[in-house]
């Protein structure tokens, strides 16, 4: 399976550029070399099955299936019908992520496709450089700036979690890897943690590990419940803490900017608790517990 890939951060709040990239009818609006594009029988451009036909500035056509259309999740999905490239099989997939510190937003562009034979290899640059990358700096160029439309909502549908906090690291996703994985290595990139370690004496990539440590007056055990390498994310759940909630599960994930060869950070908590509790619980998790880790990271060995 041949894989294409480009990412990129935009300086425009999600709600900016959803409606942009949601259009299954509008790429001529922001992706150059694209003449027109219609959508055939007449179906609305967000009906999913709906085919589009597009001519590109040379006069070649080809057509696309809109596969998947989430506006809770702000992805688009996609497949060839007529084909532009030697290659079967093709799913393609657009997906935003709001960024929030800083009015901004993480697009990833993704196709998966199996090559023909003898076209082994070809495909997956072309695509990358001249749709993707290209595609990713057009649409940089039409919202850089742009503002989020008046009423309109984040998370329109079911919440990701009850904090969701992403922030721009300015490091390499390897380089930021290399730190984050271990299990209690946060200690050194979060100011308020101390005496950190593993109960037992454990591997701090051992998955059912518990690290015990101090944040502020409280004592925190935690256990590790997924630590995956290839895609470099982690989560973990609350074992014991002094806070006024149960069943705490939060996730981390790091995912490329190949623009800028950098890292978009992604870190998410869920836990049940009071509506009174949380109004003081889901800002203090977000702002001085995952944004204070993530500014420290950059602070303390990112800085350029």
């Amino acid at each position: 399976m041949a894989k294409a890939y480009a990412s990129i951060v935009l300086d425009a709040p999600v709600e900016a550029v959803w409606p942009i990239v949601r259009d299954f009818n509008g790429l001529p609006n922001w992706l150059s070399g694209i003449t027109s594009s219609s959508i055939e029988g007449g179906r609305d451009a967000d009906t999913v099955g709906c085919v589009r036909l597009i001519v590109l500035g040379d006069g070649r056509t080809c057509s696309e299936r809109l596969v998947a259309l989430d506006d809770s999740r702000y992805r688009v999905s996609y497949s060839f019908v007529k084909h532009l490239f030697p290659i079967s099989d093709h799913r393609a997939t657009i997906e935003l992520i709001p960024v929030t510190s800083g009015e901004r937003t993480f697009v990833q562009w993704s196709a998966a496709f199996e090559d023909l034979p003898g076209h082994e290899g070809e495909t997956a640059p072309a695509m990358r450089e001249h749709v993707f990358e290209a595609g990713l700096a057009a649409l940089a160029a039409k919202v850089a700036g742009t503002t989020a439309p008046a009423g309109a909502k984040r998370w329109d549908g079911w919440r990701p979690a009850k904090v969701f906090c992403s922030s721009v690291i300015n490091a390499p996703v390897p380089a930021v890897w290399d730190r984050v994985r271990d299990f209690i290595g946060m200690a050194a990139w979060h100011p308020g943690i101390r005496d950190m370690k593993m109960i037992g004496g454990v591997r701090s990539d051992k998955i059912s590990g518990v690290r015990d440590f101090m944040f502020g007056e409280g004592r925190i055990l935690e256990r590790l419940t997924y630590l995956n390498d290839a895609d470099h994310e982690f989560r973990y759940t609350i074992e014991d803490s002094p806070m006024p909630w149960i069943n705490y599960h939060a996730a981390a994930r790091f995912l490329p900017i190949t623009a800028s060869n950098t890292t978009c950070a992604i870190w998410t908590a869920d836990w049940t608790a009071t509506a009174n509790d949380d109004v003081l619980l889901i800002p203090d998790i977000h702002t001085n517990v995952f944004q204070k880790a993530f500014d420290t990271l950059n602070e303390r060995f990112f800085q350029g």
